[in-house]
């Protein structure tokens, strides 16, 4: 039972990020990693069995990606949900009264074949996808909906459950054990436990609809960004790229088969990273509007129909279970509870964020007609015009920076390291775990004790058969009660270097490899008996807490003169560039926030929609929703667009994408309580790790923050570390 809202809700990529993020798609792997099997396999596939029908022998169950197929998923995936089911029914009709033990631990230890069989398919249909797989995705998603739907709208088990609420007082209860107890009551009568039996099979419909679109929009959009790549003929119009960028241009183009042409990847964000270089005018037009019309270019990769019809059969489904809209109903198991929250805390930003934007326009407006340019600032010319003006303000060029940012040492000299400062933990690479692609790396990781945590897979390279963004997930997680240790892994889309060169990072890519590292500490150290509360089963205005604090150490002068060596000569980064960088790192924090609010105001107004609303138009749905919420800016779109929009349709974050900026404030204000306790030690980071990274879901999300951090969240210190002090809208 510990995963099947998560697998239900997303047969995508999860945590994202960045959704954050995400937020939040290659060729097939070769063997030994490879997950396509080869005709010869299909041909004795009547002597083949499949290996996610069992537990993995391997190494902390890991899964065994050189024995899988993709016919193996399907059968899995099936028989999962037919003995889960069995063991519901058993449950719901075991005549003996209900006890914690006989109805709630028992569901606990049900669908483990579900779980290892979802596990392993949400990975590879976000990070390694193909027609297949896909395919699977759209079949098994309307039947996944209606598995959840006969569990928690199965009366005869509801009425157990709600036996044991409402004499938990009286069962003399562990702590966890009554969080468990609360955690099934509260998703039963979420989920619809409550309605009528007519309510019931209506609930059914909606859920399988909204199901069958999210798997449609998650399949459209993977082929728009695909689609949407930008294509040259002439090498000079990439002038401002490095050579390296223009060789693995080419080195994309001849892997489409585009002979003689260059290309460059889309990212799932509405930026795209070479806008920042590339000097022709008309080529980062070109680039910047690829991004945007990705998905509303007509065709079957336009997902503009899907949307908003997902939009109104997420509001059905709210009225249906008594809420005014789909963001009431989704908010009541989070932090914040009510939409009206929210929209106060995103209120708060809006003012600082847009201020300070416009103050930047206006720089750049002045640095384009001093160079004689005749023209407005548009959207892609931003990020040009903002490297430029960093570079002179602050002679910082990210060219200079990138050398020191090789993806080896980030990972190993500073990632890991500020986890073994902090935590004590140790990492060791395997070579003998069966990866699902050959760029996949695996650590094992280690306790300060020397004892075993669990595995980590890094996977860092973009393929056009994985999903845009980064995230974090688990193949396995920790729970005491099922005797499993975690299985975690890394997903991010740096573009990959031709062979023999260095991944050079952007300080963003680096940011983002600590992030979605401080999600996979939050699973590493889980301590839970049961695994619906464990490790990262948190809130999603909470989940992103842990990720978003652990940036906040790629700064710190200790891990930075540590991991930024150059990778020719191995020297640390000079003080003077070093000095620079530092200086420089609130730069553009308007427009950053800025696009990030309006991504969030976005998700917002889109779930607050009632049901009695008409089918929207997207595209004049947008623009209204970001005049009426005060961020529109015309030279600052969204960070997502609503038609690629991955993590509110697909990711599971519908009416969450604020959390990234609510557990900014949580992560601020924990960095601020470190710096005022001596910083970077192993007495704060043991602190930290008892009281919130090991702690699950285990008790009250907002409580266990107060007990660490002394008082409920401040936003002053999110306003100081995101730049925004001190401007005309604070």
């Amino acid at each position: 039972m510990n995963r099947l809202l998560a697998l239900v809700g997303t047969l995508a990529a999860t945590l994202a990020v960045t959704a954050c993020s995400q937020s939040n798609a290659p060729a097939p792997a070769t063997k030994p990693a490879t997950m396509v099997k080869s005709t010869v396999a299909a041909a004795s596939a009547a002597t083949h069995i499949n290996p996610l029908m069992q537990v993995s022998t391997l190494p902390f169950r890991a899964p065994p990606f050189n024995k899988i197929s993709n016919g193996d998923f399907k059968p899995a995936i099936e028989a999962g949900m037919r003995r889960q089911l069995a063991a519901i029914k058993a449950i719901a009709d075991n005549p003996a009264p209900p006890t914690f033990q006989n109805t709630l631990v028992a569901m606990e230890k049900s669908g483990q074949l579900l779980d290892r069989a979802m596990m392993v398919f949400n990975l590879l249909t976000s990070a390694d996808t193909n027609p297949t797989l896909q395919k699977v995705q759209e079949e098994e998603a309307p039947r996944l909906a209606a598995h959840q739907d006969a569990i928690y709208l199965n009366e005869k088990l509801f009425n157990r459950v709600k036996a044991i609420y409402n004499k938990r007082d009286k069962l003399k209860l562990d702590p966890e054990s009554r969080r468990l107890v609360t955690y099934y009551y509260n998703q039963f009568v979420h989920a619809g436990a409550n309605l009528s039996v007519a309510d019931k099979a209506r609930l059914k419909q909606l859920n399988q609809e909204a199901a069958t679109l999210s798997a449609q929009f998650v399949n459209k959009l993977l082929a728009a960004n695909k689609a949407g790549a930008l294509v040259v003929s002439d090498k000079s119009k990439l002038a401002g790229l490095s050579a390296a960028q223009i060789a693995a241009a080419a080195d994309a183009a001849k892997a489409r088969g585009l002979k003689g042409k260059w290309l460059i990847p889309l990212q799932n964000t509405t930026q795209q990273p070479d806008l920042s270089q590339l000097k022709n005018r008309a080529v980062r037009k070109r680039l910047y509007e690829d991004s945007w019309n990705r998905t509303e270019r007509g065709g079957p990769n336009d997902t503009r129909a899907t949307i908003a019809k997902l939009a109104k059969v997420r509001a059905e489904k709210a009225k249906l279970l008594g809420y005014p809209d789909f963001a009431a109903w989704k908010l009541v198991n989070q932090m914040a509870k009510k939409p009206a929250t929210v929209d106060a805390f995103l209120a708060k930003l809006v003012g600082p964020a847009t201020a300070r934007a416009r103050d930047e326009a206006g720089e750049l407006q002045k640095l384009i007609e001093r160079e004689g340019g005749k023209f407005k600032l548009q959207p892609w010319d931003w990020e040009y015009y903002a490297e430029k003006l960093r570079q002179q303000k602050y002679n910082l060029d990210e060219n200079e920076i990138k050398p020191y940012f090789e993806l080896n040492n980030v990972l190993t000299k500073g990632v890991f390291y500020a986890a073994n400062q902090l935590y004590g933990i140790t990492f060791k690479e395997r070579h003998d775990i069966p990866v699902w692609q050959k760029d996949v790396r695996v650590f094992e990781v280690y306790d300060k004790d020397g004892s075993p945590l669990g595995l980590f897979y890094a996977d860092y390279y973009k393929r056009d058969n994985k999903s845009g963004g980064a995230w974090m997930d688990n193949l396995v997680e920790q729970s005491k009660l099922l005797g499993t240790l975690p299985v975690i892994y890394n997903v991010t889309n740096f573009p990959k270097p031709p062979p023999g060169q260095p991944t050079l990072l952007t300080f963003d890519e680096v940011t983002t490899m600590f992030h979605e590292f401080g999600h996979a500490l939050n699973g590493f150290f889980a301590d839970e008996e049961y695994p619906s509360l464990s490790g990262t089963n948190t809130a999603r205005d909470f989940v992103e807490y842990p990720s978003q604090f652990n940036e906040h150490w790629a700064l710190y002068p200790k891990v930075l003169e540590h991991y930024a060596l150059n990778y020719k000569t191995g020297k640390p980064m000079p003080k003077a560039l070093l000095d620079k960088l530092l200086k420089a790192k609130y730069f553009n924090s308007g427009y950053d926030m800025t696009e990030l609010v309006s991504a969030a105001e976005l998700d917002m107004q889109w779930h607050e929609l009632p049901a009695s609303a008409p089918i929207q138009n997207v595209d004049t749905f947008q623009r209204a929703a970001l005049k009426r919420t005060g961020v529109y800016m015309a030279q600052v779109p969204p960070r997502y667009r609503s038609s690629y929009f991955m993590h509110i349709w697909g990711n599971g974050y519908a009416a969450g994408y604020y959390a990234y900026m609510w557990t900014q404030m949580l992560c601020d204000d924990t960095y601020q309580w470190f710096l005022d306790h001596g910083g970077m030690t192993r007495a704060n980071g043991q602190r930290y790790r008892d009281m919130i990274l090991s702690r699950g879901n285990t008790e009250n999300l907002a409580k266990m923050f107060r007990d660490f951090y002394g008082s409920d969240p401040k936003i002053g210190p999110m306003l100081k570390y995101r730049g925004l002090s001190g401007t005309s809208g604070t």
